[in-house]
């Protein structure tokens, strides 16, 4: 196990530093994880939840701003990583009659099929990363969160 002190060289003023610096730093080495593990199907950890949230929706169309919503990472860039996903037929758009601004979006069957074939590999991914902790570790650390964002 390779200690926060040691991967930044660094000491902190106090535990509670320590633990927020932390918390970044492994926000971030996860993301880079993602990033790395979404290269090769052409997709972003963004479009990827993008896509997650539509499939969810079980063939309902779904408004970009419900879309948002339910983002993990509520990026301002939404709507530009959904034009790329229509771009390589992945999702469908359909404007609102009563009003224009409005844009519903429904995940494409190239969409469905590309995620099965993720679903596949993240499996592997999702094995190692509950390696890490055990149920109760887990629900203890869910617990801290929730707090730490109450």
């Amino acid at each position: 196990m390779v200690r926060i002190e040691e991967e930044l060289v660094s000491s902190f003023k106090s535990e509670q530093q320590k633990a927020m610096l932390n918390i970044l730093f492994t926000a971030n080495w996860l993301r880079n994880r993602q990033v790395e593990f979404f290269k090769p199907f052409g997709l972003s950890p963004q479009q990827y939840n993008i896509l997650r949230i539509l499939r969810g929706a079980k063939g309902e169309r779904r408004s970009m701003q419900q879309v948002k919503q339910r983002m993990i990472d509520r990026a301002p860039n939404a709507t530009r990583l959904t034009d790329k996903l229509i771009a390589k037929g992945l999702v469908e758009r359909e404007r609102c009659e009563e009003d224009r601004r409005v844009v519903y979006l429904r995940i494409a069957r190239n969409g469905l099929e590309l995620l099965s074939r993720i679903d596949r590999k993240y499996a592997n991914e999702e094995r190692s990363l509950r390696s890490w902790l055990s149920d109760d570790e887990a629900r203890a650390l869910n617990e801290f969160l929730d707090r730490m964002r109450a």
